[in-house]
């Protein structure tokens, strides 16, 4: 057996199925064996970005790691945006790095690379094989350590010799490291902060927090205490719609966020970090808290949240509690499309148990209080603000549903060119993804920007923003990469365009001018 075998057998046997690729000649006999050892779907992804954007969105459906296959440190280069959102939003994944064999990287050919230094940048977890006898055992642990609570990315990477050379070893699966308890202390402190002012606590959630068990046992305690409840402004998936809390997030803008704010005397952390603008901006703060506001944290990104909450709950004496009703479903808007508009008829025409890849940025910022009543479903955000993370966040997503679940992608049309091979491989794996390009012909975030930074932006400036000359043609683009496109100039056109892609199990993107 060659390193590159032993590799296969034990990532199959420790619970890893599905391999997101783009890979080069170090890796061949990584790909043979893949060939002939079943057990690992394998995806392939035409640029790097993609596999590694896909593996995030597999991870945060499946709560599972998969594997990505990359070429060198010049193709871990390619994917280092996504794993960056990959990392902020606590995903596991087993990164495979095929490298240049140990007696060759020392004449520094063309690919050669700092390729450790590299991955250090975006993993917890970083090992090089020394030879074929380690390939096992060295995959065994980066698949504990992507698996443990709060995620991590894992970078094994494979010289090729190591992959070629006899005497590979299956290794089997190692234990997962268990998440730290939460101390008892974190939990009497929040308890009597929550007692003695209520209404002036915040609890803040992010990561598992926002999903539906620990939402339930989260409003048993709001209702108790009177306590208001919000989620990070980049949570990785919230669980939404009907039977779940309504649930709005920290608002990216820095002044509203601040008047959102201070009305809290203290905030209680959830597996959540304490809110911070994304940028400096003149004369504004950074924190976006009040000064003398105090911060609590009850669990940490590492820990259990389902964990704290029921213990917190049970301090509390917190009584059961029906999370309330958000009302009646909302119907199709008419018209030229607004935000508010667009959210009411993704509400009223969802699919049941559907999962929205959002990168929809400044136009989808306030979809949040128009969906509520929406059938129940899962919202992934962009989590690092790297761009380019939607579309092949959704294809993941989708691979890990197994096309059991529709999955909308709201994607803005400047960071949709980032990673648009994604639609290829959607059309290749033939997956039930309904994309929804925002098109605004414009890099409109920074336009915005400009003003909060006090710049005045010139004729050249607002060149550099302006994606109108040439237009770009997203039927056109759709088409030749596979996948079913038209466009829509209402939102009623919208709406029936999206209804007809539930019908089928294959991709279908909608052009919608805004």
């Amino acid at each position: 057996m060659n390193g590159a075998q032993s590799l296969v057998r034990t990532l199959i046997g420790c619970g890893v199925d599905t391999c997101f690729a783009n890979p080069g000649t170090s890796e061949m006999h990584f790909i043979a064996a893949l060939d002939t050892i079943p057990g690992i779907k394998c995806v392939l992804g035409l640029q790097e970005n993609v596999v590694t954007g896909m593996a995030d969105g597999y991870f945060r459906i499946a709560r599972k790691p998969a594997s990505t296959l990359l070429h060198c440190g010049p193709g871990l280069s390619n994917g280092l945006a996504n794993l960056h959102n990959a990392r902020r939003a606590r995903s596991g994944i087993v990164n495979i790095i095929g490298d240049h064999a140990t007696f060759h990287s020392p004449l520094d050919p063309p690919l050669a690379a700092d390729t450790e230094a590299l991955a250090r940048t975006v993993s917890a977890w970083l090992r090089t094989c020394r030879d074929a006898s380690s390939v096992g055992r060295d995959a065994a642990a980066a698949v504990a350590e992507s698996s443990r609570i709060g995620g991590g990315i894992s970078s094994l990477i494979l010289p090729s010799d190591a992959s070629w050379g006899e005497g590979g070893v299956i290794a089997g699966p190692l234990p997962v490291p268990s998440a730290p308890h939460v101390d008892a202390l974190s939990i009497d402190t929040a308890a009597r902060v929550l007692r003695s002012s209520g209404s002036k606590v915040l609890l803040l959630l992010g990561g598992d927090a926002t999903l539906e068990e620990s939402q339930r046992v989260i409003w048993r305690i709001a209702a108790a205490t009177g306590a208001k409840v919000m989620a990070e402004f980049s949570c990785a998936r919230v669980a939404r719609g009907r039977g779940r809390m309504q649930l709005p997030r920290v608002p990216y803008a820095v002044p509203a966020a601040i008047k959102t704010l201070e009305a809290f005397e203290t905030i209680v952390l959830v597996n959540a970090t304490a809110p911070v603008a994304f940028f400096a901006y003149p004369d504004q703060p950074s924190r976006l808290y009040r000064d003398d506001a105090m911060v609590h944290q009850l669990s940490r990104v590492d820990q259990d949240p389902f964990e704290a909450l029921n213990a917190l709950a049970a301090a509390l004496n917190a009584p059961s509690a029906n999370i309330p009703d958000p009302g009646e479903r909302p119907a199709i808007v008419r018209g030229a499309s607004t935000p508010e508009g667009l959210a009411h008829t993704i509400a009223a025409i969802m699919p049941e148990n559907a999962i929205v890849s959002d990168e929809s940025l400044s136009y989808g910022w306030g979809l949040y209080p128009f969906t509520y009543a929406a059938p129940p479903h899962d919202w992934l955000h962009l989590t690092g603000g790297a761009i380019g993370y939607g579309l092949p966040v959704a294809t993941g997503a989708a691979i890990a549903a197994a096309g059991n679940r529709r999955v909308i992608s709201l994607q803005a049309d400047g960071s949709a060119m980032y990673s648009l091979q994604s639609l290829w491989t959607q059309a290749r794996e033939r997956l039930p993804i309904t994309t929804v390009i925002l098109n605004n012909r414009s890099y409109n975030i920074p336009i915005g920007e400009y003003k909060s930074v006090g710049a005045t932006p010139g004729r050249t400036a607002m060149d550099m923003l302006d994606l109108s000359k040439p237009a770009i043609d997203w039927v056109s683009l759709a088409g030749s990469l596979g996948v079913e496109a038209a466009r829509a100039q209402t939102l009623e056109q919208c709406a029936d365009l999206m209804k007809h892609s539930f019908v089928g199990l294959e991709p279908f993107l909608v052009d919608l001018s805004i």
